[in-house]
């Protein structure tokens, strides 16, 4: 069997335990984030692992030097300086890393992630300070199997992939891009329990049409024009053809790709290798979680809605497909369905008579529908449709604006109004001026974290449709059960987890709390992986004829958490090795 890594392997000792046994000792080690406990190494460890003289002399237990991280990350001024200092702590003793994010999850989620991880991607090639993941660029083509030879881990489960062409909604950011896939990561570790030598962040480098970029003397990746066509199709195949090989049981997940290619990589590839694209897929079942929940505290269904979607990107696209499919889960026909679900884009209501990109045409209002209306703006047809449900995914801060809000207000008594674009500066609306102008009545989430709101004398709490309540549990039950494919149906069925699992534990909340994400993400994985089982896409033989509990302890016991493993050597090394 092959091992977890070339420097070390898990094993258990004759009382059944786990233990790492390393290959590589004294200083090295030291500088191997997922080796090196720092100042926790045990005397007896020293010894054996040739560190004695290379650490202060008391020894840490993993409270205390969570104590001391906690007291450091509190001390740092703005986000980014939190973020970049968890990030070097990750660079540093991930086991740390992953325990200090554990136990204070709901306030350093915003810090890794959405939305501080948007400024880290930009300031990238300036805060680099340490190598992390597998970079692949133009340079590399005709090279990609032998370059993922260097990569030290033997049995990556769990890739997030970027070509940094479509960053959060800022755009084409290069190289960059690199930050959203360890962030991405990290949560698939700290809430989704896939072990961090499972899973490898990947930045396909393929050029940045960003001319600053590349005049900028400090920037780190390739500088030329973006590469598209066959060039484009070429290295993808490449990327994906050695990742089958030298990884045959990973998943992908795409990422951040531009809306056009984003459809067009994961048609490609996803009967290729089991993979999915977060922006598309993941934001599709996240909002689609939040609109059932917000029609429960309605008490009304998913049926009854006429959804306006302002945003035809990747992410709106999603929400549109996802919403649709709702729709026909709950009996509607596509003619009703055409009637209550409307996407626009930044020229307006998508309708049939109009030259669209392919990937818009399915999201295409028939023309008919809208005749005898007086315009197809935003504010036009959420009057003319009668939206009862405003979704955004423009980017554009502040569309919706108060007579927009209004309008949906005078077709329901508790308009629904998810303002989802990230990073804040691009959300849609403020939560507390959607309250106000509904005098309260609005049921609101967003896609980046808000405060509660206090409007006469009522507190309203804010949710957040982060994907982050999706992809983790979503991707664990592909990993634990082998899925050969990650179907529409496995998707979906993460929305159904996600809104039920809300429903039970915060009957009165549109989503959890992000300091439920761990127990939210088993939840959607538990559900994911019967849905594998049940369409025939798991291969993995261990889960087959499980009923829930027994799937349900087989999630558990494969549930990384972050704790520190006794060690001792190969056979053959020695601290002589160091």
């Amino acid at each position: 069997m092959a091992h977890i890594s070339r420097y070390y392997d898990v094993k258990r000792d004759p009382a059944g335990h786990r233990v790492l046994e390393v290959r590589v000792t004294g200083f090295p080690l030291l500088h191997l984030p997922l080796l090196n406990k720092s100042t926790a190494f045990t005397e007896e460890e020293r010894r054996l692992l040739g560190l004695e003289g290379l650490l202060p002399p008391g020894v840490s237990t993993l409270g205390e030097q969570k104590q001391r991280a906690y007291l450091r990350f509190r001390q740092q001024g703005t986000p980014l300086e939190k973020h970049a200092y968890l990030r070097n702590l990750q660079d540093y003793n991930e086991v740390l890393f992953f325990a200090l994010l554990e136990n204070h999850l709901e306030e350093m989620l915003p810090i890794i992630y959405t939305p501080t991880v948007g400024d880290a991607v930009r300031e990238f090639s300036r805060l680099y300070r340490y190598p992390r993941g597998f970079a692949l660029s133009t340079a590399h083509v005709g090279r990609v199997r032998e370059l993922l030879d260097n990569v030290h881990q033997q049995d990556v489960r769990m890739i997030v992939a970027t070509d940094s062409s479509a960053i959060l909604g800022i755009g084409d950011q290069g190289f960059g891009g690199m930050a959203i896939s360890i962030g991405k990561l990290s949560l698939y570790t700290v809430a989704g329990g896939v072990g961090p030598d499972k899973t490898l962040p990947v930045e396909l480098d393929v050029g940045t049409s960003r001319q600053d970029l590349i005049e900028d003397p400090l920037y780190l990746g390739a500088r030329h024009p973006r590469l598209t066509g066959e060039a484009y199709d070429a290295f993808l195949d490449a990327f994906v053809e050695a990742v089958r090989d030298r990884y045959p049981k990973a998943i992908i997940q795409w990422e951040d790709f531009s809306k056009d290619t984003a459809f067009r990589v994961l048609e490609r590839y996803r009967k290729v290798v089991p993979s999915f694209n977060d922006d598309i897929q993941g934001t599709g079942a996240v909002t689609l979680a939040g609109v059932l929940r917000a029609c429960a505290l309605k008490g009304e269904q998913l049926r009854e809605q006429v959804v306006v979607i302002h945003g035809a990107g990747a992410g709106g696209a999603g929400v549109a497909a996802a919403i649709r499919e709702g729709m026909r889960h709950e009996g509607l026909g596509e003619d009703e369905i055409a009637r209550r679900v409307f996407v626009l884009d930044s020229r307006g209501l998508l309708t049939d008579d109009r030259s669209l990109e392919a990937y818009k045409q399915p999201l295409a209002t028939p023309k008919r529908l809208t005749d005898g209306w007086t315009g197809t703006d935003l504010l036009s047809v959420v009057r003319e449709a009668g939206a009862t449900v405003l979704l955004g995914l423009s980017g554009q801060g502040g569309i919706f604006n108060e007579p927009i809000v209004r309008a949906v207000h005078a077709q329901t008594a508790r308009p629904v109004v998810f303002p989802l674009s990230n990073p804040t500066a691009n959300t849609e609306a403020l939560p507390e001026d959607i309250l106000r102008w509904t005098d309260g009545a609005a049921i609101v989430a967003t896609g980046s974290p808000f405060p509660d709101v206090t409007l006469n004398g009522q507190t309203h709490v804010i949710g957040q449709g982060n994907n982050a309540f999706i992809f983790p549990g979503l991707g664990l039950a592909a990993v634990l059960t082998r899925a050969s494919e990650i179907t529409d149906g496995m998707v979906a069925e993460a929305a159904y987890a996600l809104a039920d699992f809300t429903a039970r534990t915060y009957p009165e909340r549109t989503y959890p709390p992000t300091r439920a994400l761990r127990d939210a993400s088993r939840a959607v994985a538990l559900r994911v992986a019967r849905k594998a089982i049940l369409e025939g896409v798991a291969r993995e033989e261990k889960v087959q004829g499980l009923d829930d509990d027994a799937l349900a302890a087989f999630i558990d016991s494969r549930f990384w958490v972050p704790k520190y493993l006794p060690y001792r050597m190969a056979e053959g090394a020695g601290p002589d090795l160091g």
